[in-house]
């Protein structure tokens, strides 16, 4: 079934490319036009094979310099490398591994750092990510048994309808039905089709870590090229598959949003409802940011299905689930001394990242997953309740430790501030750098430099896509506090490893840097 450009854009739409890539990283690639093929029954990735098995087989402290060889050989570039780097990783671990998931989520950030880094510096993030991913698939035994094999759909294009037959596979723990369910998906129809009926599976569970990766296998699709596309979207079939099996094995409870979404979609008859374009104002963004912020999880999701009930836009909505997840960063943990940490798998970190998935998902979803993904976006902030009694970061005492307005003194506070993380200074001097009107450019360059230095417990990248991804999105008068929160977030994190331990840089990252000839 082969089908040509023109086609695609005719059944996807351009805006699809925006919702996998994001939409600042889809103009920066050039991406062309993906298509739906018969979906990658085999694993069989054609001129990428060896580039795979390079970056599966070599060990990690031998990988940099052979890729930085054959960069400057001209004989691949980052695009390549983070393609052949995604299909290591899918075919590896399959979705099925805490380090190796959250590096594949990291790898279309990583590239768009990289078009924003001065040319000497350009392939930084790239070779940063891929170490990690290569010492991941080294270390982790899965070379043996990798998880991801040739699979042999089930049934005709008419057996395997809609979203229903998929989720009922994964709600059954069942790995190889939901698999064969989901090839024939990939098949009979549209890689968009496809995606809407794997969103029935991934909305089961307000877990932002089938999020996001449904969110950026989706994206790397455009990398990777369309004949990989099933390779990429199996990883969260198997991830949902996986997630249920563990719900059943310790028998923990239906998660509650599961009874509570259908009722709500009923109630205030959201499916048989064209989608609203109302735009109540800012006033109303706060208010509702707030009410996200402070109130239990299940008032939020009526409240949320009560506003798309009112007719009030979807990524209006969308705005303000985004700001209540952005006073999760700011109000984490606030104590005098500033000293609780709060970048990683923090609360705030977690939420923005989900948030920014689902508006992203929901840009290219059908009506059904649209309208579900946005209810459940507020639904994971709202299940954060230990951070309401807080004020937000910074503080008065931090304001009132700034004693200049001049731009290029203020970025140097900040700097010298996350290199002592001292979270507090640094969210004021970038608070006031805002404040003045200052450009946006110079912060970018600053957080994107320790970006890369930086593992933030592997978060360091998604974090940084999702800030730059939500400023762009959100109203004027409160986006620079996401500028702000990854102030925060950056200072918390700056010389710690996953394991907790100051005074590390990112694996990789330091070797990277002495082999390019750039300082670190």
């Amino acid at each position: 079934m082969q089908r040509n450009r023109r086609e695609f854009l005719e059944n996807v739409g351009s805006g699809m490319l925006i919702a996998g890539l994001g939409s600042s990283l889809a103009g920066d690639l050039g991406v062309s036009a993906a298509f739906a093929a018969d979906g990658s029954e085999s694993l069989e990735f054609g001129d990428l094979r060896p580039l795979v098995g390079l970056l599966q087989e070599t060990a990690a402290e031998k990988i940099q310099p052979i890729l930085i060889k054959k960069l400057q050989e001209g004989t691949t570039d980052l695009k390549q490398l983070i393609a052949a780097a995604a299909l290591a990783n899918a075919e590896t671990f399959g979705g099925e591994d805490y380090v190796g998931f959250h590096t594949e989520m990291a790898l279309l950030p990583a590239l768009q750092m990289s078009r924003e880094m001065p040319k000497d510096r350009r392939a930084l993030p790239v070779l940063k990510v891929l170490h990690r991913n290569t010492k991941r698939i080294q270390e982790s035994g899965f070379l043996k048994n990798k998880r991801l094999e040739p699979i042999v759909a089930v049934g005709g294009a008419k057996s395997v309808q809609g979203g229903e037959s998929l989720r009922q596979a994964t709600r059954a723990a069942d790995m190889q039905g939901a698999e064969r369910i989901f090839a024939a998906q990939m098949q009979s129809g549209s890689l968009k089709d496809a995606f809407n009926q794997l969103l029935w599976s991934v909305q089961d569970s307000a877990d932002v870590h089938r999020f996001v990766l449904a969110h950026r296998a989706f994206g790397l699709v455009n990398v990777v090229g369309p004949e990989h596309a099933h390779t990429m979207l199996r990883q969260c079939v198997r991830y949902c598959v996986k997630s249920e099996a563990n719900r059943i094995k310790r028998k923990n409870k239906l998660p509650p949003h599961r009874r509570l979404i259908p009722r709500l979609l009923d109630q205030y008859k959201l499916l048989s409802r064209k989608p609203g374009k109302r735009h109540p104002g800012d006033e109303w963004l706060e208010s509702m940011s707030m009410f996200i912020h402070r109130n239990p999880k299940e008032k939020v999701l009526d409240a949320v299905a009560a506003a798309l009930g009112d007719g009030i836009d979807l990524e209006v909505i969308g705005q303000a689930i985004s700001l209540a997840a952005n006073q999760l960063v700011l109000r984490q943990g606030t104590r005098k001394d500033g000293s609780r940490r709060c970048h990683g798998d923090s609360p705030g970190v977690h939420s923005s990242d989900s948030t920014n998935a689902w508006r992203n998902m929901a840009r290219v979803s059908d009506h059904r997953n649209a309208t579900v993904g946005i209810m459940l976006a507020a639904y994971h902030v709202a299940q954060f309740d230990n951070h309401t009694e807080t004020d937000p970061f910074p503080l008065e005492s931090h304001l009132e430790a700034i004693k200049t307005t001049d731009a290029s003194e203020l970025l140097e506070t900040a700097a010298e501030a996350i290199r002592e993380n001292d979270q507090g200074t640094a969210a004021a001097a970038i608070a006031v750098y805002g404040q003045q009107g200052h450009a946006l450019r110079p912060v970018r360059d600053l957080m994107l430099r320790f970006g890369c230095s930086e593992d933030g417990r592997l978060h360091a990248e998604k974090y940084y896509h999702t800030v730059g991804e939500e400023y762009s999105t959100t109203s004027r008068t409160f986006r620079w506090r996401q500028i702000v929160g990854l102030a925060r977030v950056t200072a918390s994190a700056y010389g710690y490893n996953r394991k907790d331990e100051h005074g590390h840089r990112a694996p990789g990252y330091e070797q990277a840097c002495r082999l390019l000839g750039v300082d670190a």
